[in-house]
């Protein structure tokens, strides 16, 4: 926790900790004197007390003023996290889930032991090879974190520890390392470390040949790096401290202070990120500018680490383009002239648009996600009917092939692929019903070799569940895929409590994987089930255009479209029936819950974007102004309306609403802990029920919740907890 927060929380514990109205008075002494009101109401404790009175935040007017309009925000206090007030809101909140969850203490620790217990304590990764060494990482028995290890040229040659992460957090409550990446000389390992869970890190650096530690340090920056060929030279981005915009490009010589590093690009334009990578061959390495709908590259010999950048293709309003390299070529994944992306290549010495040559046409049923390059080898991803497909292309001209999966849901991806020269495929492999399984596929015989399969320590018989492809009819003609996964001898009677979850943004699909904790959630009768509704691209481009702008309100409606479905059909009920989605997918559970709060018995909201209009108007708040032409830009009228129309926080009304679990993160970036406390605090004044409305917050950590793999299986507990009880499933 930062040092700013801990005096700050100690004072707000001890006031919770006195319980009294008095009390309650003196942690709101920063606060305007308007709102001095009886503020958190005291919690009964002990064995056998009454159901606890929940927090009541204080109601503190604040006028926001656009478009002529005046919205009142009784919450916005609480963005002050130095307000020993929201501090203690938060924890007053905590205590009261605590306590309303009291009696599901056992359950809860059942289920941790369950998950925890599935997963191979010793585990470790499938090697990949990689410039001489394979490279895997491992876990001892009950350690959190992982060891990065690497062995020379064999698999029976002694093993390198190249980095013990449990040291590093030992007595830390947030540990995170990223951006890992080894010098091209095989010497020198970099990785940025994250300690409160902001993603703002420390890049570091350990000699590998002594196992020490160099003196270099860079603070404060993200964990996107790229090593130059010369393997003493560090290419990393930068963010903005304040909106954590992602703007500026350092070069680093090792052996030199950070603050004579050199700034070799910046990003002027705010609605802009960048960042830095080198490309597969190696040879080159490649600064990307990006937002929404455009993008722009840059490039410079990685050999020549001090030389200058080189615009490839400028950027152009809707116009999307990625980069790799192999030969004298570059290889472009392109929306010009083509909504679901082409295929194109340009040589090195002539790399704009006029020079493209098609390699790989549009075509309007297939989406072109991406590519991976080989020597004699390319081999696309590509998506159609909402499945992800391999297609393999010798470049001898030879016919192509498309990999089979064998399975009617399932997810698959590209995985670690670092050789051009190889001729081997390394890709991972899931279902609702198969466990992750890494395999090896020979690109010249088609010779598929499974690597690994996770295990289910415990038991796991595949033939127990049963997994569908569906589609439900939306209310405009639409047809929105749903994977589902039960019991094999689940009965379609209506009885079955059934977990819907979705997300619907960004573009991102939302694949059908497995998931060993989930089986808690079978094994006890419990359905589970994906809504792929618009906004993601399991469609294609057009599926996320039609759930973006001033089309978003589909996201909502095609899950409320296939919430019924699936009641309709017998798969559920409206009183088994919960709503699950995190972030941009807790934005859908909001608007949900306030389109339609009868269809539900209950709703889990992760980290929940809420107050869009708020948020979308503040360029101070991280990815703000990069997301203009996600949401839309509410300075422009039709974009306030239509945003305010289904904006969560600002459609509270009293109601009677679902029971809610919401979770936050004091240190989010992505969302910050506000949202989902105000949105809640408002909740708690107007709902008209007594249904559970309860507010978990990590206080020592951010957007992906706490680190460590066991950790983050205690807020699974409880969010399992929270459904199983609701519908008497305790055992």
């Amino acid at each position: 926790m930062n040092s700013w927060k801990r005096p700050q929380l100690l004072a707000a514990l001890s006031v919770l900790a006195a319980l009294s109205v008095l009390a309650a008075f003196s942690v709101l002494a920063a606060l305007p004197a308007s709102s001095a009101l009886p503020v958190l109401a005291a919690l009964p404790s002990g064995a056998g007390a009454a159901a606890p009175a929940p927090p009541e935040a204080p109601r503190v007017p604040h006028r926001l003023e656009a478009h002529g309009q005046t919205r009142v925000d009784d919450y916005y206090w609480l963005r002050d996290p130095e307000n020993p007030a929201t501090l203690a809101y938060l924890e007053a909140e905590n205590a009261y889930t605590e306590q309303v969850m009291a009696h599901t203490r056992g359950l809860q620790d059942s289920l941790f032991e369950e998950m925890k217990g599935r997963i191979r304590k010793d585990d470790s990764t499938v090697p990949y090879f990689y410039e001489g060494c394979y490279y895997y990482d491992r876990y001892e028995e009950e350690n959190e974190y992982p060891l990065y290890c690497r062995k020379r040229g064999s698999l029976d040659a002694p093993e390198e520890l190249l980095l013990d992460v449990n040291e590093l957090a030992a007595g830390r409550d947030y540990f995170a390392v990223w951006g890992r990446e080894v010098s091209p000389s095989g010497e020198i390992y970099a990785f940025a470390a994250d300690t409160v869970g902001r993603r703002f890190f420390t890049i570091r650096f350990k000699d590998l040949t002594t196992g020490a530690l160099l003196a270099d340090a860079i603070h404060g920056v993200t964990s996107n790096i790229a090593w130059a060929n010369d393997g003493r030279t560090l290419f990393y981005a930068a963010q903005d401290t304040v909106t954590l915009r992602q703007h500026r490009i350092y070069r680093h010589a090792l052996g030199t202070p950070a603050s004579s590093d050199v700034l070799v690009y910046e990003e002027s334009d705010e609605t802009f990120d960048c960042g830095v990578y080198r490309t597969k061959s190696k040879e080159y390495l490649l600064i990307a500018s990006y937002q929404t709908l455009s993008s722009e590259y840059r490039f410079l010999d990685a050999d020549d680490p001090t030389g200058e950048f080189v615009l490839l293709q400028p950027r152009e309003r809707e116009h999307e383009y990625s980069v790799d390299h192999v030969g004298d070529r570059f290889y472009i994944r392109t929306n010009w002239e083509a909504r679901n992306f082409r295929l194109m290549e340009a040589p090195v010495a002539r790399p704009g648009k006029e020079h493209w040559r098609e390699v790989l046409p549009h075509r309007d049923e297939v989406l072109l996600e991406g590519f991976e390059l080989f020597a004699d080898f390319l081999v696309v991803a590509e998506r159609r009917d909402g499945l992800a497909r391999f297609r393999v292309i010798p470049s001898d001209g030879g016919a192509g092939h498309e990999v089979d999966f064998g399975e009617p849901v399932y997810s698959a991806a590209i995985g670690t692929n670092p050789e051009l020269d190889s001729s081997v495929l390394r890709y991972d492999y899931a279902s609702l019903v198969t466990p992750r399984s890494v395999f090896d596929y020979d690109l010249r015989t088609r010779a598929k070799t499974l690597r690994k399969q996770d295990e289910i320590q415990g038991g796991y018989d595949p033939a127990l569940y049963r997994s569908e492809k569906l589609a439900a009819p939306a209310r405009d003609g639409s047809r929105v895929p749903i994977s589902i996964v039960h019991r094999a001898d689940a009965v379609r009677d209506g009885r079955t409590p059934l977990l819907l979850y979705a997300y619907g943004s960004y573009g991102i699909s939302s694949d059908a994987s497995f998931s060993a904790a989930r089986l808690s959630l079978l094994e006890r009768g419990f359905a589970y089930a994906i809504a792929h509704v618009r906004g993601g691209e399991e469609l294609g481009r057009r599926w996320y255009e039609e759930g973006k702008l001033l089309k978003k309100l589909n996201t909502f409606t095609d899950f409320i479209d296939c919430a019924e479905f699936l009641i309709a059909e017998g798969y559920t009920s409206a009183d088994r029936i919960f709503a699950e989605g995190g972030s941009a997918g807790g934005l859908l559970v909001g608007a949900v819950v306030n389109l339609r709060p009868d269809l539900f018995r209950g709703a889990i909201a992760d980290v929940p974007f809420v107050d869009v209009v708020t948020t979308m108007l503040d360029e101070t708040i991280p990815l703000t102004t990069s997301e203009y032409d996600e949401w839309g830009d509410p300075r422009d009228r039709t974009y306030y309306d239509y945003m305010l129309s289904y904006s969560p926080y600002d459609n509270v009304a009293p109601r009677d609403y679902p029971h809610m679990l919401v979770t936050a993160g004091l240190h989010d970036s992505n969302v910050q802990y506000w949202e989902p406390a105000k949105w809640v605090a408002r909740l708690r004044a107007l709902k008209t029920d007594r249904r559970r409305l309860l507010l978990k917050t990590n206080m020592e950590a951010g957007h992906f919740g706490a680190s460590g793999r066991f950790r983050y299986y205690r807020d699974l507990a409880l969010a399992y907890a929270f459904m199983l009880d609701l519908v008497g499933r305790e055992e």
